[in-house]
């Protein structure tokens, strides 16, 4: 793999890892996602955060934020874990993915230090979320695969605080990290971009594969709730074909009851050259996967009332409504089962849904001293 940004590593921003290996050459592996960076001294890797230094690979953005924000848990998108409550959402700065469609790229492929502006301590960030009535932290806007000490390090202590965790991921990871990175999370949505790898390949600058073994790794890992989103792009992967082969592998290799979000693109980035994707596209895939046998497709950026809601895989009855992203109907009991036919709706539930509705605060923490 050819390093993408070399560059000074700044001092007194580095944090110690351990997914990393010597090369016969004198070069350091990276051994966190498939790309395997071979780094000499002062190099970063192509995600930009992750670098050598003092012989070691090290992460240069751990206890520094490109922001906190509270927003609804629908946003993430999760459409079955703790309905309508709010999470503390904060990210970092680079990807270790290159996606031209990117619809956060102002934080994915930042190279300004003056972004990770706001500063703050695993510890501080559970305390924040508990003072502001969250349920959960969110890991988002960026990838927590590429800052995974810090993400695993908040984990910890929201878990300590009685808060739940959230992982909004592409997926990339080598089997360890990522077992180490979702045996913290207890809810996921990974995106899976493309079914196709020369897809991934030319337009996200990966691989299909690796993040198919994640998905699997996750759906059977016995703790972290998973849901999948997939950005449909006119004249890339919107086919029905393509539909079809994705959502039959994740009956087959997920399980049917693994929610799916088809959301729709708008042009960003470095694809600016295609239209938005039509609310029918969107709607016509739904159909699709439901047709294959996923019970929960979902429909995301359009006004879209039954694509929003949760519906009963039993009895057909609306089960979680929704307007945007505001709870309007609530027909589980409280145990989460359906209330006409009392089949379990999977998930995470509690006994009523939170009302924070499609409110979006950014809030500030004290900076303290990462640890």
């Amino acid at each position: 793999m050819v390093v993408r940004t070399p560059g000074a590593v700044p001092s007194g921003l580095v944090h110690p890892t351990r997914w990393w290996h010597h090369l016969p050459d004198g070069r350091l592996r990276c051994d966190v996602c498939p790309r395997g960076c071979r780094l000499r001294e002062g190099q970063r890797g192509f995600c930009f955060v992750r670098a050598r230094a003092d012989d070691a690979v090290v992460l240069t953005t751990y206890g520094r934020s490109s922001g906190f924000c509270i927003d609804p848990i629908e946003k993430k998108p999760l459409s079955h874990f703790l309905p309508g409550t709010p999470t503390l959402s904060f990210g970092t700065a680079g990807c270790n993915l290159g996606c031209a469609f990117c619809q956060n790229w102002e934080v994915s492929t930042s190279r300004e230090w003056d972004l990770l502006a706001d500063a703050a301590a695993p510890a501080d960030i559970a305390t924040a979320a508990v003072a502001h009535g969250c349920r959960s932290v969110a890991f988002t806007y960026n990838d927590p695969a590429i800052f995974l000490e810090y993400a695993v390090d908040v984990a910890v202590a929201c878990h300590e605080a009685g808060l739940r965790t959230v992982a909004v991921t592409a997926g990339y990871l080598e089997p360890g990290p990522a077992a180490e990175l979702f045996g913290a999370m207890d809810a996921a949505n990974i995106d899976l971009k493309s079914f196709d790898d020369a897809t991934y390949r030319s337009v996200c600058l990966g691989r299909l594969r690796p993040v198919l073994e994640t998905l699997e790794m996750v759906a059977g890992n016995g703790r972290t709730w998973l849901e999948v989103t997939t950005l449909l792009i006119p004249g890339l992967n919107d086919s029905d074909e393509e539909v079809e082969a994705l959502t039959g592998w994740m009956v087959e290799h997920l399980g049917p009851s693994v929610p799916l979000h088809f959301t729709a693109f708008h042009p960003d980035h470095r694809m600016r050259d295609r239209p938005p994707t039509p609310a029918d596209t969107l709607r016509h895939a739904r159909s699709i996967g439901l047709r294959q046998g996923l019970r929960y497709v979902y429909t995301g950026n359009i006004d879209d009332p039954a694509g929003q809601g949760t519906w009963c895989h039993a009895c057909g009855r609306l089960l979680i409504g929704r307007c945007g992203y505001h709870v309007s109907e609530w027909q589980l009991t409280g145990d989460g089962a359906c209330a006409h036919c009392g089949t379990p709706l999977e998930g995470v539930f509690e006994t009523e849904p939170g009302r924070w509705g499609a409110r979006r605060e950014p809030i500030s923490i004290p900076a303290g001293r990462p640890t």
